[in-house]
């Protein structure tokens, strides 16, 4: 019986021992479920969930006539995984299977290897387990493509191993073409230009979608988790592309011919302030010159083209007429101890002030203003603030340097300050800043403020436009600003520019500059010269102002501002001249030369390139060929020939500009877009129904319109 006992007793209490565990056991799980449930659950999905980032496309950038001036264009980099479940099993069956097809197919598409280092290369990433092998970057979206369709990777990412990186470069589809000014867009440098100014606009926001791992190392998105990225704006600016090839090409032959360190050129709307082309260019280490620095807002030493806010003070303030005598001394005059030099040797004493102005005469406006400042020289110096040349322009742009206009109070002003501010030294203006003052002359006193940026789009559509803004309703009496055009006209007649300009077909006004530059720690030994010409034309009816600031080289022997800048200025305005979509329908060139009449259908043609050269070319006509070995181009019309411009079309399944283009070459385009074309008329595509740049759908109607 004690036996028994104790056998029951310890039954009894293993049985006890077993409710309890399984009390607690089951205490644990509510527990758990119950209370630490949440808190499990969560940390069961941040191990099989996580966010994926979602970019956002950056905005485009486009000329005035919805050319692209700066787009995002996908590249692809592809890395093999040989670590992938699917790529390994049956003992990498599958992969010695496609092996050899795959090599011949990598070596026929990137052609930077044959096929036999291909397989060497893939079959020794295998045998290591390489999980993340680079094959090929920054492959195009053909490339990729193409690559999808090979033996293998057809077969998906977890049986081939492959992965695809997407990334996105800026592309600038002109090249050099305002290529500064445009500015970049890099990842991991600052930006500059109009992409760094209107960087927050252009990028857009970024999303993110929430994904779930699933087997064979798929993810798959959590619904009502996805944050949608908002695409960037689009920006359309003012440059207009023709204008600014002319700019860069008469820029470029000029300081290639005189070996220029660098320079500047830009081209304003008269009426509107709307900067039409800014050009730069610099000399770099290998001798060929590229878009390195935008010196049009840079600030320097203006030289004589300054003296127009001169003889603004003077006249404005009543101090003078322009038949009023000034004694220029021969070309050499001292004051408080130091002299003043004309540039150019004259012998000349009594003169007009309009003719000194002509002339040019450092003298001539350091006595003026000698005279009749020197007591009070805040009398000059506040002429000089109300015409806002000791502030920023206020361009759309980032970068623009702070002029200096000294004053009395400046820890720099002697008593040699004055007359040497009179033409041009001891100030520092930027050429944007100078050119904004004669374009205020040739819009009847109204200043301008300069900008760049047209209109802001999202879609295709305008949210944005920009307005004309007055920066100076009236920078001087009518009577001054009279008499000033008289002096710009007379320097293109009988002054330091009336060899540029004796041939000219339209009236030009302006002023040529000519300043010596310091060299560092050399100062003015190394005989540096700063040319420029700033002015507007037509003189009579003014559509565009102009400036051409150049700088060169040490000891050049061409270097006055009629030498380098004026010839400069005067093909740009040539050609613009000659379009005949300028400023009237016709002009007589002279009397022996016949009458340019407008007409628009041989002044605008797009399509294929090689196409357009080859009726060029069995026309016999001269053209100036900037295409760039680009596919598809343009045709503009210059005085008696044209010019080819690159034109980029096929972008990311937006819509292309098919003005100019005939229906063959429209047709090609678009239904290689998978869209449907319904035409109307013949001739050149004249309009469209779905505008430049807008989004594709596959399948979408399009109407073109026929001339």
């Amino acid at each position: 019986m004690e036996v028994k006992r104790d056998i029951l007793w310890r039954v009894y209490l293993c049985f006890l021992g077993m409710v309890i565990i399984a009390l607690f056991v089951l205490g644990k799980a509510v527990y758990i479920q119950r209370i630490e449930g949440n808190h499990w659950r969560s940390l069961s999905d941040s191990l099989h969930e996580k966010f994926v980032h979602l970019g956002a496309e950056r905005g485009t950038i486009y000329s005035e006539d919805g050319s692209m001036l700066s787009t995002s264009i996908p590249y692809f980099n592809i890395y093999i995984d040989f670590g992938a479940d699917g790529l390994r099993e049956k003992n990498g069956k599958r992969f010695r299977e496609n092996l050899d097809s795959l090599s011949v197919c990598l070596a026929g598409l990137f052609r930077d290897q044959p096929a036999a280092a291909y397989k060497r290369a893939l079959q020794k990433g295998y045998r290591e387990k390489d999980r993340y092998l680079e094959l090929q970057s920054n492959i195009t979206f053909e490339q990729y493509k193409a690559l999808r369709s090979f033996p293998l990777v057809r077969l998906g990412k977890n049986k081939s191993g492959f992965i695809t990186d997407i990334r996105s470069k800026r592309l600038n589809p002109f090249g050099l073409l305002a290529n500064r000014t445009i500015g970049l867009a890099r990842q991991n440098a600052q930006n500059v230009g109009l992409e760094r100014t209107y960087d927050t606009l252009l990028k857009g926001e970024d999303g993110s979608r929430l994904v779930r791992y699933m087997a064979a190392g798929a993810y798959i998105p959590v619904e009502g988790s996805e944050i949608e990225p908002e695409n960037g704006k689009d920006i359309v600016t003012t440059i207009d592309v023709n204008i600014q090839d002319i700019a860069e090409n008469a820029l470029l032959k000029m300081m290639q011919g005189n070996n220029c360190d660098h320079g500047t050129c830009i081209v304003m709307e008269v009426a509107t302030g709307k900067i039409k082309a800014i050009a730069n260019l610099g000399l770099q280490p290998d001798g060929t010159y590229w878009e390195d620095l935008n010196h049009a807002i840079r600030a320097s030493e203006p030289g004589s083209t300054f003296k127009l806010a001169t003889l603004l003070s003077l006249l404005e303030d009543k101090n003078v007429n322009l038949s009023d005598n000034v004694n220029l001394e021969g070309g050499v005059w001292q004051v408080a101890r130091r002299t003043v030099y004309d540039s150019e040797k004259h012998g000349r004493t009594n003169v007009t002030i309009k003719q000194a102005f002509e002339l040019s005469s450092n003298v001539g406006m350091a006595k003026l203003a000698w005279t009749y400042y020197s007591k009070d020289p805040n009398l000059f110096i506040n002429h000089l603030k109300k015409l806002h040349l000791n502030q920023l322009t206020g361009v759309d742009l980032m970068g623009e340097t702070p002029p200096i206009i000294k004053t009395p109070k400046s820890k720099t002003w002697s008593a040699t300050t004055l007359p040497w501010m009179a033409f041009g030294y001891e100030v520092l203006v930027s050429p944007l800043q100078t050119l904004s003052l004669y374009n205020s002359i040739a819009n009847n006193g109204k200043m301008m403020r300069p900008y760049l940026v047209e209109a802001l789009q999202e879609s295709g559509r305008t949210i944005k436009r920009n307005e004309p803004v007055v920066a100076i309703e009236k920078v001087c009496s009518d009577e001054t600003l009279r008499q000033l055009k008289e002096c710009l006209e007379g320097v293109c007649i009988e002054g330091t520019a009336k060899d540029v300009f004796k041939n000219a077909f339209y009236k030009v006004a302006g002023k040529t500059g000519t300043a010596l530059v310091a060299n560092g720690n050399r100062g003015y030994a190394d005989h540096i010269y700063q040319s420029s010409f700033a002015g507007y034309f037509p003189a009579d009816h003014p559509k565009y102002s102009c400036i051409v600031v150049i700088k060169n080289k040490p000891f050049a022997k061409k270097f006055y501002g009629a030498a380098v800048a004026g010839p400069v200025f005067k093909e740009v305005a040539d050609k613009l001249m000659s379009i005949p979509s300028g400023m009237e329908d016709h002009y007589v060139l002279n009397p022996s030369m016949p009458v340019l009449k407008k007409d628009s259908a041989q002044f605008y043609y797009a399509g294929a390139t090689e196409d357009i050269k080859k009726v060029m070319q069995t026309l016999n006509m001269n053209y100036a060929d900037s295409s760039s070995r680009s596919s598809w181009g343009r045709l503009y019309a210059t005085s008696g020939s044209g010019a080819v411009l690159n034109r980029e079309i096929m972008v990311k399944q937006k819509m292309p500009d098919l003005k100019g283009m005939g229906l063959k070459d429209a047709l090609f385009l678009l239904e290689n877009m998978n869209m449907k074309v319904v035409a109307k008329g013949k001739g050149k595509v004249s309009a469209q129904s779905i505008e430049p740049g807008s989004l594709l759908v596959k399948n979408q109607n399009v109407r073109l319109e026929l001339n």
